[in-house]
């Protein structure tokens, strides 16, 4: 049997496929059923997937990209279509099974090409153009068996009873699996239901939306209705309002405008290909849909699902979750100081933080009273931040340094070199950082040196266009002082008692770098092949076991893996997170929502927020429906944690807030003084570690 299961699991993963459910072999099974209503479709469908399968994994291709389906939908696809045209016999066996390897080859180099020149999925283009030369190619071949001549399956009752409007939904839904009978239609309803409420509804959205406009323009809705080929506008929808964009308002407004696109296009299709006798497939399906996502990438959309999960509800939770807990970028660098200092000046903000130079910050030290200096303030000396030292945000190599400039007097500025005495360094992300106003003559750096983090790089001065000393700091794309600016954020700071892993503090805001603790780093610092046993209790009961493996994916990610299911982690910076949750074990779930992120930080009192996915916090009825209606509005649902610090470190207290009613919960971890986790509370539950095993490799 555990040689056979990941043969089927690719098999039955490629009827799911077809109605974009990723990884779910129960539905592959339904809906493998479903086209045995029709033995010749079932079986063509069933012969040419296998004969792909079977030929792509004698050519070397590796199971686990077989397993999902991807590769081997369009195979299924193209035998169904056979089916539904010719009656099986051997001799349409063999052609079915040469179909379906030709498929799987034309798949697997069209994808090499839209996803290398055009970076577009391939939909079913493979299976539009394989069966429209099949179809072709069959007109000259005299023993096989025509499909017209032989009666397809169905129950005419229901064809009686249901009304048009609702028979037509149903037989476009089934006719995308070549079943295009009202009972296919409803058990495809049903399953798009179980899985999905936000594919369900583009899909009514879709088909209605088609199909009437249709209507309008044929002056006859009945006709309309009786049209299978309006399936298209289903697919259409599902793929641009739930799979390849973010499920919003915009998403499904951008779906409504690609059906009205698509029934332009099934209309010119089915003239044309009427000619030869070809049905017009998924060809306006897939010219419309690869047509506007093309277009949308060119103009960054920025509603573009960077990753697909398996339902549109896990795409939405994902990029909710992501925007809240990750809002800086990908330019993060530390702060260029030491001690507490006051945002003086942010991005775009009222003096010379403007237009092309908009993206850079200003930092200046005041005393309780928000005054940057003592006494009058009419020398330099009299600033606190004049001549403190400038410290290196990044690691890189320093390329321009100007140092001979003088310190302007208070009330004066140098108009003719703007950014007084500086230092840019360029980091091998791809960036330039360029730090200005060093006093004269105190940068300790010269061009070509490499520095780290917290190098110190000279002194704060009041050279260039400075009216009182401070520190100026911006990101750039090239290496001169009056370069294009870039966003940025910082990482690692504490402003006004809370911890900030990588953000943009206030105008105004007080804040100091927050350093990280390398004690209670290698504490969290988890390597392959460690194993943590765990009792899980209820009050003074005894509930449950919680065993799990640190191990690491095929993309290097680090993860804990127990029976039934995986906890991604990581660190980046100074802060240790739990990025995402895989699969139904509740007690490894509670990892996550004790502590979804912890900052590598031992100072008493210092506080954080953060976000825990709707599919962490919430049972899956709650989840369905708020996901559902944030897909309307992203700003309204949320799962809130809020953590502090106490013992040093050792231990962190928390809450978590439900979205809408639900009281808040309770959350409290003890670090182990070794390794991992001693103490995980959540609510009532509370995990205990009974055993630890070490002994891995590649510290995480």
């Amino acid at each position: 049997m555990r040689r056979i299961y990941p043969h089927s699991r690719a098999v039955l993963n490629s009827y799911a496929e077809v109605l974009f459910i990723q990884q779910s072999p129960l539905i592959g099974f339904i809906l493998m059923l479903v086209s045995f209503l029709n033995p010749s479709v079932g079986v063509g469908g069933l012969v040419s997937l296998t004969s792909a399968y079977l030929f792509a994994r004698f050519i070397g291709m590796g199971k686990v990209f077989l397993e999902t389906g991807f590769y081997t939908y369009n195979a299924l696809l193209v035998g169904l279509s056979v089916g539904y045209l010719f009656k099986i016999t051997p001799l349409t066996l063999t052609f079915t099974a040469v179909a379906g390897v030709l498929t799987l080859v034309f798949s697997v180099m069209l994808y090499s090409v839209f996803s290398y020149y055009l970076r577009l999925p391939i939909l079913s283009v493979p299976f539009v153009v394989i069966s429209s030369m099949l179809y072709l190619s069959a007109s000259g071949y005299a023993n096989l068996f025509a499909g017209s001549f032989y009666t397809h399956f169905n129950i005419y009752e229901l064809e009686i009873y249901t009304p048009l409007w609702l028979a037509g939904y149903f037989k476009s839904l089934g006719a995308i699996l070549f079943s295009p009978t009202v009972l296919a239609g409803i058990l495809f309803t049903i399953l798009i239901l179980i899985f999905s409420r936000i594919m369900l509804f583009l899909a009514i959205t879709g088909y209605y939306t088609g199909t009437l406009l249709e209507g309008m323009m044929l002056g006859s809705f009945e006709k309309a209705f009786l049209d299978v080929n309006n399936f298209n506008f289903i697919l259409v929808a599902m793929a641009i309002g739930g799979v390849f964009l973010i499920p919003s308002l915009k998403s499904y407004v951008m779906s409504v405008v690609g059906v009205i696109i698509s029934t332009v296009v099934l209309s010119s299709v089915k003239s044309f290909w009427s000619i030869y006798g070809i049905p017009a497939f998924t060809l306006p399906f897939n010219f419309t849909s690869l047509s506007m996502l093309y277009v949308l990438g060119l103009v960054n959309f920025p509603m573009i699902a960077r990753y697909i999960r398996k339902t549109p509800e896990g795409t939405l939770d994902y990029y909710l979750t992501y925007i809240k807990r990750f809002r800086g970028t990908e330019r993060g660098i530390h702060l260029p100081f030491a001690g507490e200092w006051t945002v003086w000046q942010g991005f775009d903000d009222e003096w010379t933080h403007k237009g092309i130079w908009k993206y850079a910050y200003d930092f200046i030290i005041t005393d309780e009273g928000g005054k940057s200096f003592s006494n009058s303030g009419e020398n330099l000396e009299d600033y606190y931040a004049f001549r403190k030292p400038v410290l290196s945000p990044v690691r890189g190599r320093v390329v321009r340094v100007v140092s001979d400039l003088p310190d302007n007097p208070i009330g004066k500025v140098d108009k003719e070199n703007n950014w007084g005495n500086l230092v840019v360094i360029y980091d091998e992300r791809g960036f330039y950082v360029e730090l200005s106003h060093f006093s004269q003559s105190s940068i300790r750096v010269k061009e070509g040196d490499w520095v780290e983090i917290g190098t110190l790089l000279g002194l704060c001065g009041n050279s260039g266009y400075s009216p009182q000393p401070h520190i100026h700091i911006q990101v750039q794309s090239m290496p001169e002082p009056n370069s294009p600016t870039l966003p940025f954020s910082f990482v690692d700071y504490i402003s006004d008692g809370k911890f900030f892993s990588n953000f943009l503090p206030k105008k105004g805001s007080r804040l100091s770098p927050a350093y990280t603790s390398k004690h209670l780093s290698n504490r969290l610092a988890f390597a392959i092949g460690n194993e943590f046993v765990y009792e899980a209790w209820e009050e003074d009961a005894k509930v449950g076991e919680l065993m799990f493996k640190v191990n690491m994916d095929v993309d290097g990610s680090f993860f804990f893996e127990s029976e039934k299911g995986k906890l991604y982690f990581g660190k980046h910076e100074g802060t240790f997170y739990f990025y995402r949750f895989e699969g139904k074990d509740p007690y490894l779930k509670l990892l996550f929502l004790a502590a979804p992120r912890i900052p590598l930080v031992e100072k008493e009192g210092v506080e954080w927020e953060d976000y825990v996915p709707l599919n962490v916090s919430l049972n899956p009825y709650k989840r369905a429906a708020i996901l559902f209606f944030s897909s309307f509005n992203h700003r309204v649902f949320s799962t809130e944690y809020r953590g502090k610090i106490y013992e040093g470190g050792k231990s962190l207290r928390g809450k978590i807030l439900p979205p809408l009613v639900g009281e808040e919960i309770p959350t409290e971890v003890e670090i182990d003084n070794t390794l991992g986790f001693k103490r995980v509370r959540v609510g009532r539950l509370e995990l205990k570690l009974k055993e630890t095993f070490i002994g891995g490799m590649d510290d995480a």
